[in-house]
């Protein structure tokens, strides 16, 4: 059953019947996890959209103007906030819609219909068949990219993988330091070098190791400065051609972390590293601290990039892998609920 499956119907009456399910699909534990990581973002969103019916008297301009600032408001992004606006008004026409509750409705339809399009949810780590899977990780100060590489390492230890770390972000002060606390805490090795030295020869020992000693995973940390692309991009070149050289099949996803607090700044910032290096998936971290959780919708909309990975709370098994369902769901649950 697809999404615009279970949103209609939890619209239509079978709200509590639908939470059942995604409990089922996914596990209690997860979507408990996703109801309490998303509050912020669900009450901001909600409340907008509360607010355009309370005043809802008729479909004229200006409901289409408050939708629109609703939208905005809920940093869903200008691009989609425009298409999803002209998609709500194509099926109010076609419809014919006038009352509140089927405005609502449409709303809510429309925006999942949008979201689904073209959407293959493919979220999981794509796997080397033959050697060490290798995920780069990459992301400006500040987003938790470091903290990212320590959580999708205990996570993929748990499934009963054997995982290496490599600290390549030679740059940053405390970046070496901070991977080598994950690795001692989670008891995962780390492979280091020495401040401001080369990344690329720390990339090759990991490399190296992670073959000789059978690694499942090996996990990346990268220096990301984006003020400097055209050093990030020579950095990430030469990391990769070793990598390709050293690795049967090479890299199999170059991951960018971005932080959920700082809005359409994370969309901008996903453009230019995609400008810089082939991105294969999105890491979003502090989404539970955020109520710019809309910046999901702008992503997806904007970009033929797959989020894998959500930040929900400050535990190591907080950091889950994305489920559009589940996101859906919890982003517009209060808003059926308020029918």
């Amino acid at each position: 059953m697809g999404l615009f499956d279970r949103i209609k119907r939890a619209f239509t009456g079978e709200d509590q019947v639908v939470k059942e399910e995604l409990k089922q699909k996914d596990s209690e534990i997860t979507f408990e996890t996703y109801d309490r990581g998303m509050e912020k973002t669900r009450k901001n969103f909600s409340e907008r959209i509360a607010s355009l019916f309370t005043s809802f008297r008729e479909i004229d301009d200006e409901f289409y103007d408050d939708l629109e600032e609703a939208f905005i408001g809920a940093d869903v992004g200008f691009n989609m906030t425009i298409a999803i606006t002209d998609a709500i008004r194509d099926a109010i026409e076609r419809e014919g819609a006038s009352k509140q509750e089927d405005v609502k409705r449409i709303v809510l339809e429309e925006m999942v219909n949008i979201y689904e399009k073209n959407e293959e949810n493919n979220v999981a780590i794509r796997e080397n068949p033959n050697g060490p899977t290798v995920v780069l990780f990459v992301g400006v100060n500040g987003v938790g990219k470091t903290t990212s590489v320590g959580k999708i390492g205990y996570n993929l230890k748990q499934e009963g993988h054997k995982v290496l770390l490599a600290a390549a972000d030679t740059f940053r002060a405390g970046a070496i330091e901070q991977l080598n606390v994950w690795g001692e805490r989670l008891d995962i090795p780390v492979v280091t070098g020495k401040a401001n030295s080369d990344p690329a020869a720390v990339v090759y020992d990991a490399v190296k190791r992670a073959n000789e000693e059978q690694f499942d995973y090996l996990l990346v940390d990268t220096a990301g400065r984006l003020q400097t692309k055209a050093n990030l991009m020579q950095e990430l070149a030469k990391m990769k051609r070793i990598i390709e050289r050293e690795n049967p099949n090479g890299i199999q996803e170059v991951l960018l972390v971005l932080d959920a607090t700082t809005g359409q700044n994370a969309l901008i910032q996903a453009k230019q590293f995609n400008e810089a290096t082939d991105i294969t998936g999105l890491v979003l971290t502090k989404l539970d601290g955020t109520a710019k959780g809309g910046v999901v919708l702008s992503i997806r909309y904007e970009l033929d990039i797959p989020v894998k990975f959500i930040g929900l709370g400050e535990k190591a098994t907080d950091l889950q892998q994305f489920d559009p369902e589940q996101y859906m769901y919890n982003l517009v649950s209060d808003v059926i609920e308020q029918k």
